[in-house]
């Protein structure tokens, strides 16, 4: 179908604010902070600030998953970034993260504070804090584990950026553009589909944090918390995503972890802010 008013992009692209629709508050082709605003720090070492959008909640979970696990330095308060209202163009976020994106990770336990940003360094920085925890130690199988984190930091673009942007949030619905990302998506469910015939997770039979990356965003779309886009993509074929992604909705851990920093569902689902084990079952949304 051709679009009703054709574009031929100009010699030199300029930008259109009012392109944007409902991100155009946000959105801007240069980077840096846009105000200053320092950041709260909490009582913990490990300091986050996030928002419970799948990347965000890969930090969450991991950490819940560490503190699961018995580390206790693992402890955390998670600061909530609202970035439709661009808290993440703060100075204090951007000196965190240069590229304004969530999560960002403070960790103050050493003699100098170390920032660690981009979901995927996170996870990795986070492992190997804690002595490689979810991070397997044979070679093969480690490098099975990196190769899966890595597929999803690249494959998630398509998903989130692409598709998730065209079906659901895009001003204006474009048939080429959703049926290009839809039909990536499909196939990178495929990919996952057929690993997850060959074994329980994603590195072999050991959880790990490429299960950790790729669960918010693949295993929530197959379980329809992701774009509401179930029945449009016929998730339900994809049975072995299917079968591992609720195996891992299951730990408790990824219950918690899926809670902070989260402002849409239920109120009782909702824990803006997380400073303490006992956050949990005293200051979610509808306690407050």
């Amino acid at each position: 179908m051709k679009p009703e008013m054709p574009y031929t992009p100009p010699a030199i692209w300029s930008w259109k604010k009012s392109s944007e629709g409902r991100f155009a508050n946000i959105n801007r082709p240069v980077a840096g902070a846009t105000h200053d605003k320092a950041l709260p720090v909490g009582k913990h070492p490990l300091q986050l600030y996030s928002l419970g959008t799948p990347n965000g909640i890969k930090v969450t979970v991991m950490l819940e998953e560490l503190l699961e696990l018995g580390h206790h330095g693992a402890e955390y308060d998670a600061w909530l970034i609202r970035i439709n209202e661009g808290d993440q163009f703060g100075s204090g976020f951007v000196a965190i993260n240069p590229n304004s994106k969530i999560p960002a990770l403070l960790d103050r336990s050493g003699p100098q504070p170390q920032r660690v940003f981009e979901s995927g360094a996170i996870l990795m920085y986070l492992a190997q804090k804690f002595g490689d925890a979810f991070l397997p130690s044979d070679p093969a199988t480690r490098a099975e584990c990196l190769s899966w984190l890595f597929w999803q930091m690249g494959s998630a673009p398509f998903l989130g950026g692409g598709f998730g942007h065209f079906y659901a949030y895009a001003p204006l619905k474009i048939e080429y553009a959703i049926d290009r990302y839809a039909m990536e998506v499909k196939r990178q469910l495929d990919v996952l589909d057929r690993r997850l015939a060959q074994s329980r997770y994603l590195a072999g039979d050991e959880y790990s944090i490429a299960d950790i990356a790729v669960w918010p965003w693949y295993g929530a779309l197959v379980k329809g918390q992701l774009y509401e886009a179930g029945e449009f993509l016929q998730v339900q074929q994809y049975t072995h995503v299917l079968r591992w992604a609720n195996e891992i909705a299951d730990r408790p851990a990824v219950a918690r972890g899926r809670m902070v920093n989260r402002t849409s569902g239920p109120a009782s689902s909702q824990l803006h802010e997380r400073h303490d084990a006992s956050d949990f079952l005293n200051r979610t949304q509808d306690k407050l």
